[in-house]
């Protein structure tokens, strides 16, 4: 068992050491007075300059880590998602490692190991010459030295770029470059070594450097440190290795690509063909150096003849444990993984370059604590999988699912039907892919997005809203060719007739109804009085993007390239990912405020200490009365309107809006005002119909409702959600618009002016006029009424007259003549007009308005 302190004979064995070397170094210092200088090249400052320099890299506690990402568990702790190194290595603490592991590695590597300063000054001068000479490549170096030797090696290594398509053989090429040198490069390794191996002595404990050459020893192919050793050979951990596997481990250090035991067809073929260190000769190299390892540790006094004996007689039996790294040890979170990771290679938060950040993820020993809360991911993926099969004959069927937080764009979880896949071989049409379907290309996801549909719709109501009109303003949004529209200022002519879904005929009505309808044609009627282009600017201004980053743009193309109509601006043909959608929406639910996606919550390194993550920032988009409004607009989506089979039944208010594209692509975004949640199911090449195909009973295009609702329900349940605020009063009010008079008109034109001003015509029965039949006689209401009134149409039924005004003031006979000349045919006058002086003051029916030819006309005189 090593000793746990260092004793007065290690110290002094440390000075002799550092005399020792100063002495040879003082021997190097003159080239005149050693050969030595003369075969090396090594003059004067050179050897001195050996013995000042120490780097950093040093440090007994800091070999490359692999970085490991963390979600929130259901219960609060952290749970490993996957993890990533070049070198699978798993730092142990010194209790951490069987005490017989020590004895093993001090036996066969560095038996005084606790008395000496570092350096084993003969043995090293011996194998010093031998380099300058080229006769030997021999170290004898203490294990001191070889933590020296490896973290040397290790500095090279961490300048391979870890993309780079020839790795292993650059790899190799480390060791190969500093275990040969000879001459004049091998004696200043060899002093460099023993200098270094000296400082370390004075700096650490002895225990601690000896954990730290166990932790950061290669043990044969990617397998680092003494952990990731046990776990890979025999499926344990270095606190429970047996004798027998601790001399088997021990005895790979010296060549550890020769003495590995997990290739059973040999590590190594001769000349004449025959594979050597295999399975089939029980891994005879490795066996012979484990017996002595064996023998040592019985010579030293650390284990008895019997322990010796027995495990001598076991034979080399591997119990191989696959390391597994990277997203594909994530599960059915792989796809969230994915999008983390490609954060951390693109963000430099992890480094300035991406080769930096590529290293700093594979060797920098991060722990990345992210956003996702397997509470509501759980839920999140039954939700999916449980409903968008893996894949289906004749059609690539794709389904992802994402919620974020409101209030800080945290993602809280993101699910796929899909088996993630990252090798060449993956094969979409069996459902196998890395795509991160929520995602856009440059978080994995994919190049063009998916098709919005009508989730779009939104931009065209809050681009409504910022110019202040009101969501109870009644348009008409009867299915006909609207024409002209604005875009960047410029007029756009249209002669296409844009459908309703369900081939509706639309109608005329309040811009709170068209959302909760979704209605197509009532958008185009809001479209007219904007600018599409500001449309795509309110979209910008949410964090909605193409799905290869470019800004949205009127017109512009579809997932599969095809041209888009100008409309798409309007009714939602844009190929952007759900992630986005879910970002805008929850902007709306949190008071206006949009967040930036974010995925990482705190970053640890090596050290322990916290490092910067990369930054998201929230930001007032929208006013806080325009997202209210849009809020009570996108609420009649849920209670009553199409979105309504993907509402909670837990009491919480959501706000939301369907939507579908093409036939192929369905999406669905609702809201609480905690979390934010949008599925997409569809065709990922977007050939195929999904109403054509069914799933579990289900068409393809309805399975969004119950997977939006289970995911939403599920988040509901951990973060629950509040009221929303009351819409704003001017954003609500009704809207008067003058009412065309006409009066006058036939009914046909009359009622094709009121329907071009925006009013529906209804028309009453014929009243008394002397206007000709079916030519209005009289409109109600008239002047203003909100747009949409109904007006009232009174048809003349032609047999009227209007009762002359110039009987005012005449005399009766004058009186007589007159309404006998307008048509009348009878007149009763009253006792008034007797007098041969009376005057007519009043008629019944009065001066000025109509009466059936035929009615007795009331005069009254004074």
């Amino acid at each position: 068992m090593p000793q746990q302190n260092r004793t007065v004979k290690s110290v002094l064995g440390g000075l002799l050491g550092l005399v020792g070397l100063s002495v040879v170094a003082g021997l190097l210092v003159t080239a005149s007075a050693t050969p030595v200088l003369a075969m090396t090249g090594i003059t004067g400052s050179k050897a001195l300059t050996l013995f000042e320099e120490l780097p950093e890299n040093l440090k007994v506690n800091a070999p490359m880590e692999q970085s490991t990402i963390y979600a929130k568990g259901t219960d609060g702790n952290p749970v490993a998602l996957a993890s990533f190194y070049d070198q699978n290595r798993i730092p142990v603490s010194y209790d951490q490692v069987a005490p017989v592991m020590y004895d093993a590695m001090l036996a066969s590597e560095d038996k005084n190991f606790y008395s000496h300063g570092g350096v084993n000054l003969g043995a090293t001068i011996k194998a010093a010459f031998g380099n300058v000479t080229g006769s030997t490549d021999r170290g004898a170096s203490t294990i001191t030295q070889q933590y020296v030797k490896n973290v040397q090696i290790q500095e090279c290594e961490q300048k391979v770029d870890t993309a780079a398509k020839d790795y292993d053989d650059q790899i190799n090429q480390c060791w190969l470059n500093y275990a040969v040198a000879t001459g004049s490069d091998g004696i200043e390794r060899k002093l460099r070594e023993m200098r270094y191996a000296l400082q370390i002595e004075k700096d650490y404990s002895k225990n601690d450097i000896l954990l730290g050459y166990l932790n950061i020893s290669s043990f044969g192919g990617r397998v680092y440190g003494i952990e990731a050793a046990a776990n890979r050979y025999f499926s344990t951990t270095a606190a429970n290795l047996t004798i027998a596997q601790a001399a088997t481990i021990a005895g790979m250090v010296q060549a550890p690509n020769t003495y590995r035991i997990d290739l059973p067809g040999g590590t190594y073929t001769t000349k004449d063909g025959v594979a050597h260190n295999s399975a089939e000769d029980g891994y005879k190299d490795t066996l012979t150096r484990r017996n002595y390892v064996l023998e040592r540790m019985l010579i030293d006094g650390k284990i008895t003849q019997a322990q010796h004996d027995e495990a001598k007689a076991t034979p080399i039996t591997p119990v191989l444990h696959d390391a597994t790294q990277g997203c594909a040890t994530a599960g059915d979170n792989a796809y969230f993984c994915q999008y983390v990771k490609s954060v951390v290679e693109s963000d430099k938060a992890f480094g300035d370059s991406p080769e930096d950040r590529r290293a700093n993820l594979r060797r920098g020993g991060l722990q990345i604590y992210t956003t996702l809360d397997l509470s509501v991911q759980n839920p999140a993926i039954e939700a999916v999988k449980s409903r968008v099969p893996q894949s289906m004959p004749g059609i690539l069927v794709g389904g992802t699912g994402v919620s974020i937080e409101t209030s800080t764009g945290r993602i809280i979880a993101m699910a796929q039907n899909t088996a993630f896949n990252e090798s060449a071989t993956a094969n979409l049409a069996a459902g196998e892919s890395s795509q991160v379907f929520a995602a856009d290309r440059a978080h994995g996801g994919s190049t063009y997005g998916f098709e919005t549909g009508s989730t779009y719709k939104l931009f065209t109501l809050l681009d409504w809203l910022n110019k202040g009109h009101s969501v109870n303003q009644v348009l008409d949004g009867r299915l006909k060719t609207f024409t002209p529209f604005t875009a960047c200022g410029d007029k756009i002519t249209n002669n296409t007739k844009i459908n309703n879904f369900g081939n509706g005929g639309g109608s005329v009505s309040s811009v709170a109804r068209f959302t909760a309808q979704s209605l197509n044609t009532g958008f185009l009627a809001m479209a007219q009085q904007l600018d599409l282009c500001d449309i795509n600017e309110v979209a910008k201004s949410l964090g909605v993007h193409y799905g290869n980053g470019d800004d949205i743009t009127v017109g512009g193309t579809d997932v599969n390239q095809a041209p888009n109509s100008p409309f798409a601006s309007v009714l939602g043909s844009k190929s952007v990912a759900p992630l986005q959608m879910a970002g805008a929406y929850a902007a709306v639910a949190n008071n206006g405020i949009f967040c930036e996606p974010k995925a990482i919550d705190r970053v640890v390194g090596q050290d322990g200490q916290d490092k910067a993550i990369p930054e998201t920032k929230c930001t007032q988009v929208l006013t806080p009365e325009v997202a209210a409004t849009a809020a009570f607009a996108l609420a009649g989506v849920m209670n009553g309107g199409t979105g309504g089979n993907a509402r909670p039944n837990d009491g919480i208010p959501v706000i939301g809006k369907t939507g579908t594209a093409e036939k192929s692509h369905t999406m669905l975004a609702e809201s609480s005002t905690k979390v934010a949640t949008v599925v997409w199911v569809g065709n990922i090449d977007g050939r195929e119909t999904l109403n054509n195909f069914r799933a579990n009973g289900t068409r393809l295009g309805d399975i969004r409702y119950g997977m939006a609702k289970a995911i939403q329900t599920a988040a509901n349940a951990v973060y629950g959600g509040d009221a929303f605020p009351k819409p704003d009063t001017k954003l609500t009010r009704q809207v008067q618009s003058d009412v065309p008079n006409v009066v006058g008109k036939s009914i046909e034109e009359a009622t094709a002016i009121l329907d071009e001003a925006g009013f529906t015509a209804t028309v009453s029965s014929p009243v008394d006029s002397d206007l000709p039949a079916n030519v209005v006689a009289a409109q109600s209401p008239s002047g203003q009424a909100a747009t949409g009134t109904t007006i009232t149409l009174s048809p003349s039924n032609g047999q009227g007259a209007t009762v002359p005004a110039a009987v005012i003031g005449q005399s009766r006979s004058d009186a007589q003549n007159t309404l006998f000349g307008a048509g009348f045919s009878a007149v009763a006058f009253d006792n008034t007009c007797n007098p041969p002086n009376a005057k007519v003051t009043s008629t019944n029916p009065a001066a000025g308005t109509a009466a059936n030819k035929s009615a007795t006309i009331q005069v009254s005189c004074q």
